[in-house]
């Protein structure tokens, strides 16, 4: 091979570190084997191993060598790049040499993982040694490109993850643009009447915090409004969010209820959401008292003046501040940000998808959201438990699991149902005196306090049947289950299949993405999971980091979770961007592509294939032109390009030639 000079007219002395990984690596691979080989490499000056190379001895190894003159090149052959190549280069660089004169061979998850045999993982690791070691041989120096960062952040989801994340941000003066689509900010846990497992007022908790993000100088709320557009990069993001129309102007409405008063429809006939249809509302309405913003929202789907245009419209005639608007249209507002947090939540499982529950079917099987609404004392029955005749029930059968751990539905655990279950439990006998039957599969209470909350339930004569409920029907068998529900489960604790007469029964349904999850992550430009659960960059040591850098996740859209984990991950969101917009500047990693304006003919094929907007033309010379900072090195117009015109930082055509050349050559 011909000498290859680096920047710095030095003549390549690469150094080889071979990783044990403790038993991982060294478990498989032969590594005194592997050692000696790269002894033999060209330019090859030192060859060493060491039990844990990530280690600060291990680094040390490396930066001693660098500082002696020993090695101007580096190869690591340990774990996989997404693990440690930013601890290795850190190391590089302390020790004097420019960062990028270094390259690591994943030795672990590529071949001692995933190889059987043992001498075949030795041979594997060899190639992949000279393939880093013929390739380090052509790196240059590199510079990272420092961009300043826009001290702006957005939060999209105003449930408790997103308010939290909101005011943690705003409380350190960072300013905040909090987005949500509904009428008003709360999402599920505004539903809530206690929560588990302190039994701790779910509105005490809430709306303090709800009426501190209307409050906060620092916070812009727009609710009923959606981003739509999102451009940029990390630290200087473009984003375009469509506020809808609510035909009342926030400015003016005071939250009177006036124009609810004055409505044509003099008696509620609408399905209300908020209280999961259990009761009807006008056209015009407020979700719930403690809504925030305290604002009226007109449903042009229902009113009479979108329908017909012939309304009397009593209630603009009612208002005194003048505050109803039937002209308004959508409104595009463009922001700046520097940051973004991901809190969109969950939607709970459809219960009418397991038809043997009976859901939809019998006007006694409930969901446990409505259960939620019915035991709220702002709910439509005061917190009062009915059965649909009026009466209250006697016996009530809460099934556990329902739309989660079922290969047929979601195989996942949803992780807070058990917990709920037993707190409906405890309610709704606190509220009825009636007998409580669980039908669990499992009981999973891993939670501060909660395997005390599930013995307190034990204590009040709760009654717990293990095993899936096959199904509910209202098909008697004895006289004792005329006019009831019928369970039928087998019980797996005494083994026999068991028939339990119930008068009401609450599905206790599981958590699923929202249904726009693809969306929205194709948005973000993020990851989903198989299931739809958005995805973090890594489960452990960046949970609240996702693929694109400077948009974070907190709450129950990254996975189930329950209120304490919720606030806890938004606290996490909200340091990792403050950490982000406080340092005031970014840097970009320099594996950008590069066009060799020379040969390039200005087909534009690179302009087209760029999903990130990074490559424009140069009107007068006719040639593409790359914005580093906009530039991701993904690859992919380098791979589009017809001529070669288009090339990449750290993996240019001679280096990737070269590495094949290295596995080919010792394999």
């Amino acid at each position: 091979m011909s000498i290859v000079e680096n920047s710095n007219n030095q003549t390549p002395k690469i150094g080889v570190y071979i990783c044990h990984c403790g038993i991982n690596i060294a478990g498989k691979v032969d590594v005194a084997k592997a050692v000696e080989f790269a002894r033999g490499l060209p330019h090859v000056a030192i060859s060493r191993e060491y039990k844990f190379m990530c280690s600060d001895p291990g680094q040390e190894i490396i930066q001693k060598d660098i500082a002696d003159g020993l090695v101007n090149r580096v190869v690591v052959a340990s774990c996989s790049p997404l693990m440690h190549e930013a601890t290795f280069r850190r190391a590089v660089l302390a020790a004097g040499e420019n960062p990028f004169m270094f390259q690591m061979a994943n030795v672990r998850e590529h071949v001692s993982w995933v190889t059987k045999d043992n001498e075949a993982a030795t041979e594997k690791t060899m190639a992949l040694i000279a393939a880093a070691v013929e390739r380090v041989a052509l790196h240059k120096s590199l510079e990272r490109q420092r961009v300043k960062v826009n001290p702006d952040a957005l939060i999209v989801g105003g449930g408790i993850a997103g308010i939290h994340a909101a005011l943690t941000m705003a409380d350190a003066g960072k300013k905040v643009y909090l987005v949500e689509r509904e009428p008003t900010i709360g999402g599920y846990m505004a539903k809530f009447d206690k929560t588990f497992p302190t039994l701790d007022c779910s509105a005490c908790i809430l709306t303090p915090k709800m009426s501190a993000v209307r409050a906060h100088p620092n916070i812009t709320l727009l609710t009923y409004s959606e981003v739509v557009d999102v451009q940029g990069f990390v630290g200087n993001f473009k984003i375009k969010v469509k506020r809808k129309p609510r035909y009342i102007r926030e400015d003016l409405c005071v939250g009177c209820l006036e124009c609810i008063e004055a409505c044509v429809y003099k008696t509620a006939r609408v399905d209300d959401e908020f209280n999961e249809g259990l009761n009807k509302r006008k056209p015009i309405y407020i979700p719930f008292p403690q809504a925030t913003p305290l604002v009226a929202v007109i449903d042009d789907k229902s009113c009479v003046e979108f329908k017909t245009h012939k309304c009397k419209k009593t209630c603009v005639t009612s208002c005194e501040r003048d505050a109803i608007d039937f002209n308004q249209t959508d409104e595009i507002i463009e922001l700046e940000v520097g940051a973004m947090i991901l809190a969109t939540g969950f939607k709970v499982f459809d219960a009418g998808k397991i038809k043997r529950y009976g859901y939809g079917r019998y006007p006694n099987i409930y969901s446990s959201i409505e259960i939620e609404r019915m035991v709220n004392a702002a709910g439509p029955t005061g917190g009062e438990v009915f059965l649909k005749n009026g009466e209250k029930p006697k016996a009530v059968g809460i099934v556990h699991c329902v739309g989660s751990r079922d290969n047929a539905t979601n195989k996942y655990c949803s992780r807070v149902c058990c917990m709920y279950s037993l707190k409906l439990a405890h309610l709704v006998k606190e509220r009825t005196g009636a007998d409580i039957f669980n039908f669990y599969i499992d009981m999973r209470t891993p939670g501060k306090g909660y395997e005390e909350f599930y013995e307190r339930l034990l204590q009040e004569n709760v009654h717990f049947i293990r095993g899936r409920v096959a199904e509910i029907s209202d098909w008697a068998m004895e006289p004792e289950e005329e006019n009831k529900l019928i369970i039928r489960v087998e019980d797996t604790l005494i083994g026999t299949v068991r028939r339990i007469p119930v008068d009401m029964v609450v599905l206790s349904v599981g958590l699923e993405p929202q249904p726009d999850h693809d969306e929205v992550r194709r948005l973000f430009n993020i990851s989903c999971s198989h299931e739809g659960w958005f995805l973090e960059r890594h489960p452990k040591l960046a949970p609240v980091s996702t693929f694109t850098d400077g948009v974070f996740l907190a709450g129950a859209c990254q996975g189930p979770k329950d209120i304490p984990d919720s606030v806890a991950q938004a606290g996490a969101a909200a340091a990792e961007a403050m950490a982000l917009i406080d340092r005031g500047y970014i840097e970009l990693e320099p594996n950008t592509a590069f066009v060799n304006e020379e040969i390039c003919s200005g087909c534009r094929t690179c302009v087209a294939m760029c999903t990130f907007s990074a490559i424009g033309i140069k009107a007068e010379e006719n040639v593409a032109e790359v914005n580093g900072a906009l530039c991701k090195g993904c690859g992919t117009c380098v791979a589009a390009c017809p001529s070669g015109a288009m090339q990449q930082n750290l993996f240019t055509d001679e280096q990737i030639f070269n590495e094949i050349k290295g596995v080919m050559s010792y394999v």
